[in-house]
């Protein structure tokens, strides 16, 4: 049973193949997420340097209010990044569920072979 041998390959290959998306996403998000903390970092250095901690007052300085929306804006990504992983995890399950159930049939067909 050539094709289901194949069928099996193809499974652990797509298992392998989303283990390395969620692993990936996984990366991308501590990533952002340590961008996000130096960036916090920097503004609270910034605030403290020119005395001002209020965006809204007109001295504010540039740099912060452009770190500020910077760190905004990763925080976004890694919500967003946090839906993906979801999805990939479910996605992973489901074809892990898949490789399992064409493993088992491959096996028994293996062992029916033997009999035979």
């Amino acid at each position: 049973m050539k094709s289901r041998e194949s069928l099996v390959r193809l499974k652990l290959f797509q298992v392998s193949e989303k283990r390395r998306q969620l692993q990936q996403l996984q990366l991308m998000m501590s990533e952002f997420e340590r961008m996000a903390k130096d960036l916090e970092n920097q503004i609270a250095l910034e605030e403290k340097k020119s005395g001002i901690t209020d965006p809204g007052h007109f001295a504010y300085p540039t740099f912060a209010k452009a770190a500020r929306q910077r760190a905004d804006n990763l925080q976004v990504s890694i919500r967003e990044l946090k839906i993906q992983q979801e999805a990939a995890e479910i996605s992973l399950e489901e074809v892990s569920a898949e490789h399992a159930k064409a493993a088992a049939l491959e096996e028994r067909d293996g062992q029916l072979r033997a009999r035979a």
